[in-house]
């Protein structure tokens, strides 16, 4: 049986608009994902969106990073003190996950590229091809599907880190720092088909309908949500 893991959720963003008043935060939606896989994981949220304080990295047991509206490049007052508290984590050890911007702020802070993709906006469910494997990753086929909703990417990962899955939109879809131990997906395991409907919905202005229709549509296709949510608590555990 497991023992009890306290994980701290960074919340860098939340649902925009008035989607913040019909769906839950992302730490609400990571709680309930993650849950379900290892009920012997608790919870505390650090909404840093908020200007609330990071946790002390030395007394950190495991972290989760959040999807955000912002992107690395920006100057949130926030960004810098997130940086230093990822590598932090990453001296001591502690396992963390990072999801869409936290993927990309993860990659960033040690050492890698990330930027606006010339490929455009990355939405709809978006299947990623298997290039390497890991133990925790359990029931693995050839590829796995997740909902996309991103501008920008990892365009180099940083030194040690080892990309596992792709997709013809991302070339370094997921990632893991096996020396750290970290891992980071692009996709969004965390969001509902119907919360992404209504994402890509409320994002038409700048996805224009075109690729906001073909995005809804895309959404038929079956999802790996609870996979993910697997192979996430997994590594939490450091499990293989």
């Amino acid at each position: 049986m497991n023992g009890v893991m306290l994980v701290t959720i960074v919340e860098t963003g939340r649902p925009p608009g008035q989607l913040a008043a019909t769906w839950p935060g992302y730490p609400d939606m990571f709680e309930a994902l993650l849950g379900r896989a290892d009920d012997a994981l608790r919870f505390q949220n650090a909404p840093i969106v908020d200007g609330a304080p990071l946790p002390d990295a030395s007394q950190t047991e495991a972290v989760l990073i959040t999807g955000s509206p912002a992107g690395v490049y920006d100057d949130e007052p926030w960004m810098n003190p997130l940086r230093q508290f990822i590598r932090d984590i990453a001296a001591r050890k502690a396992p963390m996950i990072g999801v869409c911007f936290g993927h990309q702020i993860i990659a960033d802070a040690l050492g890698g590229d990330v930027r606006k993709s010339e490929k455009g906006w990355g939405v709809g469910r978006h299947h990623y091809e298997i290039v390497e494997r890991r133990p925790w990753m359990s029931n693995a086929g050839a590829s796995f599907a997740l909902s996309a909703s991103h501008q920008d990417q990892v365009i180099t990962p940083p030194d040690g880190a080892t990309t596992l899955a792709r997709s013809a939109h991302t070339e370094h879809a997921m990632l893991v720092y096996e020396q750290a131990p970290i891992m980071s997906v692009q996709g969004h395991p965390e969001f509902s088909d119907g919360y992404s409907i209504a994402l890509f919905n409320a994002r038409r202005a700048s996805l224009g309908d075109e690729l906001a229709d073909t995005a809804i549509e895309s959404m038929a296709a079956p999802e790996d949500n609870a996979l993910l949510g697997e192979w996430m608590t997994k590594f939490l555990r450091r499990r293989g």
